[in-house]
């Protein structure tokens, strides 16, 4: 791999989380109007248009991307990261973006912890150490006992539990799928899902809010294809680090448009549990290649 190409996957990956991140704001202002599974659902429309198009350009076409080694898990994979979408959109809405996505950080942690169960993975004692380090910059964040704790603290936490648990059966199907399958399987298998629960919940929607709807589908499509070049370009490994951005880019626009506040210990906790999670990265990476 060049310096080059992983040059061009890192910036990639920045666009992406930038992206991503516009993409949780306008979500954040669509939900905050109207409901959740209609905003996904329509969301989930355009993005399996998208997968679709996708694989049939690749080789084989949509006869290929539909054959999968494991459809009962490429169903699952659909089914939780659409309920991750709802959930963590629900916590934009009812908890913010700052203290949502600085919950939501921990899901690498997530996933190192659940890779043994999951994969058969082995997990070190020196990721085991940064996984509880991690979970106390978690503590840190919603203060239990400290404050009064409200209930929503924990969806953007049920959230990272879906969205790590998503990727590790991503890991697992990718031992005989094609990304591309996976890809085709994720887009449409949402849409089926929320088409079913959403069209219960339609509301008609204002001239100005279908023109952020219009955009959060392009939103959600441009990342992806940005997130798609990123890995392509570069190693996943190289790339990886730079998705916390995602952090910074929602926390700034839920400070400066939504007017949230940055509490001290929603920033320290989220300071741990980013490095914690730097961390469980670099050590795999030292074990890939050892």
């Amino acid at each position: 791999m060049t310096e080059q190409n992983t040059r061009l996957g890192i910036g990639l990956m920045v666009v992406t989380t930038l992206i991503f991140a516009l993409q949780d704001g306008i979500s954040r202002h669509l939900a905050g109007e109207y409901n959740v599974m209609m905003v996904v659902m329509i969301r989930y429309w355009f993005f399996a248009a998208f997968v679709i198009a996708i694989a049939a350009r690749t080789a084989g076409g949509l006869r290929a991307a539909v054959k999968s080694r494991f459809p009962w898990l490429q169903t699952a994979r659909g089914l939780l990261l659409a309920f991750e979408v709802c959930v963590m959109v629900l916590g934009f809405v009812n908890l913010g973006l700052v203290e949502s996505h600085a919950v939501f950080t921990c899901y690498p942690l997530l996933v190192a912890a659940l890779s043994g169960p999951v994969l058969g993975e082995k997990v070190g004692w020196r990721r085991w150490t940064a996984i509880g380090i991690g979970f106390v910059g978690v503590l840190i964040i919603l203060q239990p006992g400290v404050k009064v704790f409200s209930p929503w603290a924990l969806v953007p936490l049920l959230a990272a539990f879906m969205f790590a648990l998503y990727g590790l059966l991503t890991r697992y199907v990718a031992r005989g799928d094609a990304a591309a399958v996976s890809f085709f399987w994720t887009g449409t298998v949402g849409a089926v899902a929320m088409t079913a629960t959403g069209l219960w919940f339609w509301e008609p929607m204002t001239a100005p809010d279908w023109g952020w709807m219009a955009a959060l589908c392009c939103t959600a499509c441009l990342g992806h294809w940005c997130l798609i070049r990123s890995y392509e370009v570069a190693e996943a490994s190289a790339v990886q680090p730079f998705a916390y951005l995602q952090l910074v880019f929602a926390s700034a626009l839920g400070i400066t448009v939504f007017g949230e506040a940055l509490e001290t210990n929603v920033a320290i906790g989220a300071g741990v549990v980013v490095c914690a999670g730097l961390f469980t990265l670099w050590r795999q990476r030292v074990k890939a290649k050892g």
